[in-house]
């Protein structure tokens, strides 16, 4: 059984990782392998005494906003793309749970032969239980992001920090992979990340961790065991705050 970590002096965090994070090299479909690396590195911060929560998009099954070029009206796209992180969270789940990591998949839309309505005080009591919450189905939504949805729960569950998981080093002035002399921030205020129109996470998403003093962390998942290093507290990537 896993520990409680109702204790004053635990962390609590969310990772926001995208669908096509759990894609493998191609970014498409579920790659179990991929999975694998960051279910490990996040069981073994879950076993150091931190509460962590994870928000997953759904890129790797479905993005919402091509559909809508391909002829579907954007709600209807925003709903299947709802259905692909709960597809992805159950198998994050499955992943974490093969390796003996308690978790729960709970989900802004209600499918309950499949995992749990997200119900705040829920979550609470299983983080508190030691075990990983998966939140699914965005904020329940169309129109809104995994983005805000990360950003929302984190701020629900009083989360320390928002991490973001992405490809590169951290926030650039522009996109470091076609730009190669972008220029890399360590840190950034949420008002430079608004004004520059910095690709950190949605205007909405910043705004509410803005309005609440929540420090985002965004950083190279791919930089082997950067993900536990972030969600330890070790400094990574770039910090975004007051």
């Amino acid at each position: 059984m896993a520990a409680d970590k109702s204790g004053p002096a635990a962390r609590t965090v969310l990772l926001k990782l995208s669908g096509e994070a759990l894609g493998g090299p191609d970014g498409a479909g579920i790659h179990v392998s991929a999975i694998q690396s960051i279910a490990a590195q996040v069981a073994e911060v879950n076993r150091s005494g931190v509460r962590v929560a994870v928000v997953l998009g759904g890129g790797n099954l479905w993005r919402g906003a091509e559909k809508e070029l391909d002829g579907f009206d954007r709600t209807t796209a925003d709903y299947m793309g709802m259905l692909a992180t709960v597809m992805n969270a159950i198998a994050f789940q499955t992943v974490l749970e093969r390796m003996g990591v308690e978790s729960r998949v709970m989900s802004a839309i209600e499918l309950h032969q499949l995992c749990e309505r997200y119900i705040r005080r829920r979550a609470l009591r299983h983080l508190d239980k030691g075990r990983v919450v998966i939140f699914a189905g965005g904020t329940g939504n169309p129109y809104f992001t995994t983005d805000s949805a990360a950003a929302l729960r984190a701020l629900e569950i009083s989360a320390d920090a928002l991490y973001k998981a992405t490809k590169v080093r951290g926030v650039y002035s522009a996109d470091p992979v076609k730009v190669p002399d972008a220029q890399f921030f360590p840190r950034l205020t949420y008002k430079e990340v608004l004004e520059r129109g910095l690709r950190v996470m949605d205007s909405t998403a910043i705004s509410m961790c803005m309005d609440h003093d929540l420090p985002v962390i965004v950083f190279d998942m791919n930089e082997p065991g950067n993900i536990r290093r972030a969600l330890l507290g070790e400094d990574v990537g770039t910090s975004v705050g007051t």
